[in-house]
């Protein structure tokens, strides 16, 4: 991310996900507290990002469009639950970003299957690499 308005673009895309279950958990409200932390975006402007409606401005990157998917997904499954309105929106936002559709899956299985969700940084990108050969 390189600038503030990229920055806020990739945390209100990450709110607009939290809440297309009609509830936002507080561990997902947590998680994105932490996320605005790592951006560099003060509480004040963070709050502020749930009352916004922009469109997302587009990753240009492939590791970038890579790391808001796995971040979705954790976000997805930091509230112990699995609604299937955020299964099929991970899904759909993961097409638009350009992402392969068979790779992600894979992702969201391999992170259902995990005792913590958590996926090796390695092994996520090697399941996206396979996509190219």
């Amino acid at each position: 991310m390189n600038t503030e308005a990229e920055k806020r673009s990739l945390l209100l895309e990450m709110i607009m996900f939290a809440t297309v279950d009609g509830h936002l958990h507080k561990r997902e409200h947590d998680f994105l507290k932490l996320v605005a932390l790592e951006l560099g975006i003060n509480n004040e402007e963070f709050q502020d990002l749930f009352h916004q409606e922009m469109k997302p401005i587009a990753l240009k990157s492939e590791m970038q469009r890579i790391n808001q998917f796995y971040r979705l997904a954790l976000l997805m499954h930091c509230d112990g639950v699995l609604h299937e309105r955020e299964f099929k929106a991970i899904q759909q936002i993961a097409l638009e970003m350009g992402l392969n559709l068979s790779a992600v899956k894979r992702i969201l299985e391999m992170m259902k299957k995990s005792p913590n969700t958590v996926i090796n940084p390695i092994v996520l990108m090697e399941i996206f690499q396979e996509q190219h050969n």
